[in-house]
């Protein structure tokens, strides 16, 4: 299990109280400091079989994973990707593992995640398009109800009934159960992406080298979402966008597509710029 912190040590704390009722064998837990000045080893001790680990330095989210990941011991078959203000439900990771190994094929698995209100966060979606990613990322902001957000929204797999997984395109980053084979194989976390759509490219890479990716409703765990980024809305609006643009120009590469990229980036700084203003 792998836990990046960056200035949530009161949210590790209740992440880590979580987890013995989530398994019958907790993880091996390794939480990866992205705050070199935040003091996390105190808070930390109270924990069994878990270990800091001190980059000194921000590595970004996926980044973080991959420093982790290899510092996993050689047992290790699944590696459980969780953002600090994640809270794991009875049984979660449990069935989470259930599932996973149920089929040698499944490259990573993740869970119902359910809101401070109650409500069901959009978890599990289809990979975006490049005209629905595109015209989702340009236009939500301004013109909420365009159709490319309508589609795009209305991929979300999260809110379909029944507890059966679910084949889906991409899986929310905050709680992952990747494969170590799977994700040594396609090379970890791009950690050109220092936050946002880290968790899409995974996906998509994982698919396309011929791993499942399941949406498991039948385990659930709880997100506060946002606690390490509050207090850095402009910084973190910028960085989505940027890795929004990253995204589409990393499917979208091919040399005829360079009007499309072109068009994305001016869009997305259109977006960036109103946004900032009427913040």
């Amino acid at each position: 299990m792998v836990v990046v912190s960056y200035f949530s040590r009161h949210d590790v704390v209740a992440c880590l109280r979580s987890v013995p009722g989530a398994s019958i064998q907790p993880p091996e837990v390794l939480v990866v400091n992205n705050a070199a000045t935040d003091d996390l080893q105190g808070v930390l001790e109270p924990f069994p079989n878990t270990t800091l680990l001190e980059p000194g330095a921000n590595l970004g989210y996926g980044g973080a994973i991959n420093y982790a990941a290899e510092r996993l011991g050689p047992s290790t078959e699944w590696i459980l990707v969780t953002n600090p203000d994640v809270e794991y439900s009875e049984g979660s990771i449990d069935e989470l593992l259930a599932v996973a190994n149920a089929d040698d094929r499944i490259g990573v698995v993740g869970p119902r995640i359910t809101n401070d209100d109650g409500s069901i966060y959009p978890s599990a979606r289809a990979l975006p398009s490049l005209t629905v990613g595109a015209g989702h990322a340009v236009l939500h902001t301004v013109w909420p109800a365009n159709p490319w957000s309508k589609r795009y929204l209305q991929a979300d797999r999260s809110k379909t009934p029944g507890s059966l997984p679910l084949a889906s395109g991409w899986l929310s980053g905050a709680c992952l159960l990747v494969r170590r084979s799977a994700f040594e194989q396609i090379g970890g976390f791009d950690d050109r992406f220092f936050m946002y759509f880290e968790d899409v490219d995974l996906c998509e890479r994982l698919g396309d080298a011929g791993w499942k990716v399941l949406y498991v409703p039948s385990a659930s765990v709880h997100h506060a979402g946002g606690t390490s980024t509050r207090g850095h809305s402009a910084a973190m609006l910028r960085a989505h966008h940027r890795s929004a643009y990253l995204y589409l120009a990393k499917r979208y590469h091919q040399w005829y597509y360079f009007p499309v990229r072109a068009a994305i980036r001016v869009g997305l700084a259109v977006r960036t710029a109103t946004s900032l203003r009427s913040s």
